[in-house]
């Protein structure tokens, strides 16, 4: 047995024989708020080594507090990425949690234990704004957008929810608000189809000069706002949003719900779910030219303004030092993704996965290893920076463990990591199964990687041009603290670390069902 096989088992047998990690006792923060941006990759950020995109509301958070160097979105995809942070179960274990349809069904289960119903457990408030994904109504009902939706963000722990539906580029286009549709005239129903157009109106493939935003691909079916979307719809004219407006509308609400918190004197939690930098990038004409890589860097810094609008928010009302604020993204970023907005030819001399390869539907690294900050003044010391490995659907268990110290852990996959998060460990989890798109798995310790043989690897940033490959046999092995960027595969070298990386990974996928997955969580006595 070599060297470095022996140590990755002795780690191996320590993280088995170890305690679950214990919480510091620290008093709740009465704000939480996530800021979840989208297709926002490690390297678009300042402090994370962007220099021709101006980030400094973000930047100040990683000045205030912690940030972190090795955490990672659940998938390199954003509906599988949401649905693990809500849950804290990996997606892969459920069927139908791909990427959804506009008009798909809710795919969490309204029974199981989530994020937002354990904290309502514990008194918060929770609000849903922005980007949504994880589908509404009933399986097997075709949704009628024009009467109340549910099971919707309402049904799985949201007090409210003011959401899109599912991603800027796919109908309908309309923002919904605790399962109604905003602004929705009876006299003008809306229609929704993922298969034929309806009669007369008009498409991006045949009617281009109503585009002002051309597509590449896909991307060619209703016009709306003058862009082309997936998907068919009719009516809902009134409803209808307008991209270059949605940043600032859903930032409006996100304020609104914080000053009604702070009014009210009651814990809250904040799920703001951008939909910048996603496509179609649109941004307001005052971020228009802001920055040196084209429309997406200008998305990215009008994503940085809503950054900085909810962190004076809760300066402005008194909740600044009780505030723990976590920034993210879905997964790693993407430049051509369906429009022709010129994001490759503006960003040939930045790098959106900084040192890391591949993006957005990628195994590799720049697919899911994203920005992760973690503010709280008064416990988290600021300025500093972690390599803690963390999954963000570590969240929920380490939130439950915070707010309920030696609580039974009520989710499947999610981790206890509050101490990493506190900055009073340097030890995040042991292992992180890392999730391109649908059951396609590698494997995370230390610094090793491990993808198994015959996995399908996508080499690019690019969705539709990307270079495909598979995993060879025998697997692959990469040392991500020499090789970074994947591209020296040293699996025949250590053939017992990809055998115990590969025993692993089996072991992770047959966990068995908590208690608490089975049962819904309880509320406490009021």
């Amino acid at each position: 047995m070599n060297k470095s096989a022996l140590h990755l088992m002795l780690a191996m047998a320590a993280a088995a024989a170890c305690p679950a990690a214990v919480t510091p006792t620290v008093k709740p923060p009465k704000a939480i708020v996530m800021i979840y941006a989208d297709d926002l990759g490690y390297g678009d950020v300042g402090c994370y080594g962007a220099k021709g995109i101006p980030t400094p509301a973000i930047d100040k958070l990683a000045e205030q507090g912690c940030r972190f160097t090795d955490a990672y979105s659940t998938t390199s995809v954003c509906t599988p990425s949401r649905y693990a942070l809500f849950t804290g179960e990996y997606p892969w274990r459920k069927e139908g949690t791909g990427i959804l349809p506009g008009d798909a069904a809710l795919i969490i289960d309204t029974k199981k234990p989530t994020l937002p119903k354990m904290l309502q457990s514990h008194g918060y408030k929770t609000y849903m704004i922005g980007k949504w994904h994880l589908g509404l109504g009933e399986k097997g009902k075709k949704i009628d957008w024009n009467k109340h939706i549910s099971p919707s963000p309402n049904e799985i722990g949201f007090d409210e929810s003011f959401i899109f539906a599912a991603t800027g580029d796919r109908v309908p286009c309309v923002i919904l608000e605790n399962g109604n549709v905003r602004n929705l005239d009876p006299n003008d129903p809306i229609e929704v189809s993922y298969k034929h157009n309806f009669p007369g109106l008009p498409n991006g493939k045949d009617n281009k000069d109503q585009l002002k935003l051309m597509w590449s691909h896909g991307h060619n079916q209703a016009i709306i706002n003058g862009i082309g979307r997936i998907g068919f719809m009719k009516g809902g004219r009134s409803a209808l949003w307008k991209d270059e407006e949605n940043a600032d509308i859903i930032t409006d609400k996100a304020i609104e719900y914080i000053q009604k918190s702070a009014k009210a004197k009651e814990p809250f939690f904040l799920m703001f779910a951008t939909h910048d930098i996603h496509v179609p990038r649109c941004p307001e004409k005052r971020f228009v030219g802001k920055s040196r890589h084209g429309v997406r860097g200008d998305v990215t810094v009008e994503l940085d303004d809503c950054v900085r609008r909810i962190t004076e928010a809760l300066q402005q009302a008194g909740l600044e030092k009780d505030a723990l604020v976590i920034f993210s993204s879905d997964n790693g970023p993407v430049l051509d993704d369906g429009y022709r907005d010129f994001a490759v030819r503006d960003n040939a001399t930045h790098s959106p996965a900084g040192p890391f390869r591949a993006g957005k539907y990628s195994i590799l690294e720049g697919g899911s290893r994203i920005p992760f900050i973690v503010k709280w003044p008064g416990v988290i010391k600021p300025g500093t920076t972690s390599k803690a490995l963390l999954n963000q659907m570590d969240l929920g268990a380490s939130l439950e463990q915070l707010l309920a110290p030696g609580k039974a852990n009520s989710f499947r996959d999610s981790e206890n990591v509050m101490p990493a998060l506190l900055g009073k460990s340097a030890k995040g989890r042991d292992y992180h199964v890392i999730n391109s798109t649908g059951k396609a798995l590698a494997i995370r310790h230390g610094k090793w990687k491990f993808i198994p043989a015959g996995v399908a690897i996508r080499d690019g940033i690019n969705g539709a041009s990307a270079k495909m490959s598979k995993s060879p046999e025998g697997g692959s092995l990469f040392d991500l603290e020499k090789d970074p960027k994947e591209l020296d595969n040293v699996a025949s070298q250590h053939p017992d670390i990809c055998e115990q990386m590969k025993a692993k990974l089996e072991e992770i996928r047959q966990r068995p069902e908590t208690k608490a997955d089975q049962e819904d969580l309880l509320p406490l006595d009021d």
